[in-house]
């Protein structure tokens, strides 16, 4: 015997295109392992009368009240985007007493501490797998199966854009203005990257996954970004003489009661598993106390893999719905952030510098004076050409940046180059 469950889906994209063609392949499979019969009912989209593909039966509006307070409709998919209007609708759809399953990263990093107090207030679910890694299930691993686990902290290449374009120019040499345009006439970067250049996408999704591990509220607010746009090939090529690859991190942890989470391009150890992650593939690295390193592995963005996700939310969503039963997760604290000055890290740096006798002395003492430990050294070139690069031992942003104020000052150091947050050892 099979339960009915209605689903109103919000936007027919690339993502919600998929969603329907998914559901409808794997309509009898879900029938029979879950005793779920699935039909997508109503389907809200900017304008109807837009030529789409098959609906198998859904009506077509662009009318969103039609689908949030349709009788036919159980449960809600939100899949358009954005940041207001889909806060209403969210919010409409979770007083109206319907569960709602999102993808939608910019939304939940601004406003997701208010919904999901929200569907906790009116008994219903709030679900978002599809929002930070594409189809890799790190919600649900986070929510559940890890769910007692101590996390530490965890590291993500969450951006596939950025990660197909520091792949190319690792593996090829290239720079980073002609690895865009590649990616842009790939369809792998927008006309406009900012989003994903700049790190703001891998901002919000690092806001979600500290607020899931450590069930600490944390806004995209609160996570310092540094782009790639400042990588250099040269900047590749160092790294790769050193044993290391670039690639752009959402680091979250927790230290005691703190919680900090920042995106930045990291030097990575090529003996590191998130250094083997190639091209516009994703990748989740978690440290817990108890079950020690795990990494998830997939695809991080595309139609189908996304769609699976939201499909996903939507099975554990409707099973919710047919036996009357909801989700609760303990409601989220204030976080306590960790000043970003205070943030611990490993540094590279690479200066150049006079080719004289006492020099290299000179700059050893001001790493020194301000608590910045050397853990290794290299020189490049004689004379005017002469350049040394320094990977530290763990600073804290703060005497990291002391240490390069006084750099800048000394007359040996002719220039302060390239510096870069180090994991590993």
């Amino acid at each position: 015997m099979t339960a009915s469950v209605r689903i109103g889906l919000l936007g027919m994209g690339n993502v919600g295109g998929a969603l329907v063609e998914l559901l409808q392949e794997q309509h009898s499979d879900i029938a029979a392992l879950t005793g779920l019969d699935l039909a997508i009912t109503r389907i809200a989209v900017r304008d109807a009368s837009k030529p789409r593909g098959e609906l198998y039966g859904a009506e077509l509006t662009d009318n969103v009240a039609a689908v949030i307070d349709a009788d036919d409709v159980d449960l809600v998919v939100e899949l358009v985007g954005g940041v207001d209007l889909a806060r209403d609708w969210v919010a409409r759809s979770l007083q109206a007493g319907k569960s709602v399953v999102t993808g939608n990263k910019a939304l939940l990093a601004a406003h997701g501490r208010e919904l999901m107090d929200l569907a906790g207030e009116h008994n219903v679910e709030l679900l978002f797998e599809a929002s930070v890694a594409g189809g890799i299930p790190l919600m649900r691993a986070l929510q559940k199966s890890l769910r007692g686990e101590p996390i530490e902290r965890v590291m993500g290449i969450v951006n596939g854009t950025t990660n197909y374009m520091l792949s190319k120019m690792t593996e090829d040499g290239a720079d980073y203005a002609e690895v865009l345009a590649e990616a842009q006439a790939l369809g792998y970067a927008e006309a406009d990257p900012t989003a994903d250049v700049e790190g703001h996408d891998a901002q919000a999704k690092a806001a979600i996954i500290a607020s899931v591990a450590f069930g600490a509220s944390v806004t995209d607010a609160d996570v310092p970004v540094q782009g790639i746009s400042g990588v250099t090939a040269e900047d590749i090529a160092n790294a790769a003489r050193l044993g290391y690859v670039i690639k752009l991190l959402a680091v979250v942890e927790r230290s005691g009661d703190e919680v900090a989470a920042r995106v930045h391009p990291t030097m990575v150890p090529t003996s590191h598993p998130l250094a083997t992650v190639r091209g516009s593939f994703n990748a989740v690295f978690i440290e817990g106390g108890a079950v020690g390193d795990l990494m998830l592995y997939g695809r991080g963005a595309g139609g189908r893999p996304t769609a699976s996700a939201v499909l996903g939310d939507v099975i554990e969503a409707a099973t919710s719905v047919s036996h009357g039963t909801v989700r609760r997760l303990p409601p989220m604290a204030d976080a306590r952030l960790r000043a970003p000055e205070a943030a611990m890290s490993a540094f590279y740096l690479d200066l150049s510098v006079e080719d004289r006798p006492g020099v290299l002395a000179e700059v050893a003492g001001v790493f020194g004076a301000n608590g910045v430990s050397i853990r290794s050294m290299e020189q490049q070139g004689l004379g005017a050409e002469a350049s040394i690069a320094f990977i530290t031992h763990e600073a804290t942003e703060r005497d990291m940046a002391a240490t390069l104020e006084k750099l800048n000052a000394l007359p040996s150091v002719n220039r302060v180059g390239a510096q870069y947050r180090v994991i590993g050892g």
